[in-house]
């Protein structure tokens, strides 16, 4: 039973087709002038503008990437670097970035000798607006806040906070990777300057993403070569990969509506199962409006947090204990750090576009039965 599709959902079957169309029929370089290669160019393009489409912003500004992790340290470095040449010498972010952020938020400060300011969240996981903006000064290169956090499935508002800073001159960017599934992402309503998505968290290919990248925006490229990508990117472009992200944003964005109310229904359903079992807590916010639906977080007493997922591991039930971003290792989870929540024994189950009523309830049946052989065994904490 796959329960961990924030980590990595199902690929559409109109992907993979599409995958397979650029892979086995067509041969050739999308920056060759000739036939084959015009193909190829062809299908990039066509898949930037379905991009672009699905964002509310200009094909011209949408480059492709390897994935989340690129798109967001192509903003992150890229705009701050950017923002040196003018005197801007502060960076803001949050405790609970996914690391993608955070660590080159902390590389380049240290780099380069900035100042970094990191800011706190509630126990919901949420960023207080107010302190976001309070953080801002006037020497400010770069404000980072995520659309929606990983673990817990908290969405910030950063329509408010994008407005305050364009107002302000600020340079906005938000890591939007787990939010595209089920969230409305419109660039110009969020006001941002640059934004991230990885393809295989809704539908399409591993090793694809996006940046947004706002025209008129100054931005360091992180590699030169062939320029590429208005030189953002340089490299030649995984037109295959390319086209089957333009499929899958296209095919997400049309029925994220339907997606949203259904996953909504089964993780209330997952929610109400868990929470049925005794010293089960639901972590994350408890209106349903500032969370994703795909996604609940619950702390369980009584039991070892490393115990418990290898446990559910070995009775067929694929979770997790926080972000799959530590190559497999199993470590304290920032996030929760930063929220003051127990991690000892915190699991994140979540849901995709593949999921059915019958994955969940038997998902709580699972979990409800190793939880009660722990327990027997005195937590199966390993000593």
């Amino acid at each position: 039973i796959y329960l961990d599709h924030a980590a990595s959902t199902v690929v559409r079957p109109a992907v993979r087709a599409e995958l397979a169309r650029w892979l086995t029929d067509e041969v050739g370089n999308p920056s060759s002038s000739h036939a084959a290669g015009r193909a190829l160019r062809t299908a990039v393009e066509e898949a930037r503008e379905r991009v672009a489409t699905a964002l509310g912003a200009h094909p011209q500004d949408v480059v492709f990437t390897s994935g989340g992790t690129e798109a967001d340290n192509l903003a992150v470095k890229g705009l701050v670097w950017a923002g040196l040449a003018r005197g801007r010498r502060h960076v803001v972010t949050t405790a609970v970035e996914h690391p993608a952020v955070l660590e080159p938020a902390r590389w380049i400060a240290g780099h380069e000798g900035l100042d970094l300011s990191v800011v706190g969240v509630g126990r919901d996981g949420r960023v207080d607006v107010d302190e976001v903006l309070a953080a801002v000064r006037g020497d400010t290169a770069l404000v980072s806040v995520m659309a929606a956090n990983n673990e817990l499935g908290a969405v910030n508002d950063v329509a408010t906070i994008g407005a305050a800073l364009r107002e302000r001159g600020v340079p906005f960017h938000t890591d939007a990777v787990q939010a595209f599934a089920t969230q409305d992402v419109d660039v110009a309503a969020w006001s941002v300057d640059a934004l991230a998505l990885s393809a295989h968290k809704f539908g399409g290919p591993a090793g694809v993403g996006i940046a947004y990248l706002r025209r008129g925006v100054p931005v360091v490229p992180l590699s030169h070569g062939g320029g590429q990508d208005r030189g953002v990117r340089s490299g030649t472009l995984a037109a295959a990969l390319d086209a089957a992200c333009g499929v899958a944003v296209e095919a997400a964005a049309g029925d994220r509506a339907d997606l949203r109310d259904r996953l909504g229904a089964l993780s209330d359903r997952l929610a109400a199962g868990l929470l049925a079992i005794d010293g089960v807590r639901r972590n994350g916010p408890d209106d349903r409006r500032r969370r994703l639906p795909s996604h609940v977080h619950v702390s369980i007493d009584g039991v070892d947090g490393e115990a418990l997922t290898f446990a559910l591991d070995q009775a067929g039930l694929c979770v997790s204990a926080g972000a799959a971003c530590g190559a497999g290792a199993q470590k304290a989870s920032p996030v929760l750090a930063a929220t003051g929540i127990d991690g000892d024994a915190a699991i994140r189950l979540s849901l995709g576009w593949t999921s059915t009523e019958t994955e969940v309830d038997r998902g709580i049946d699972l979990v409800t039965e190793t939880v009660a052989k722990l327990r027997a065994v005195g937590g199966g904490a390993v000593r």
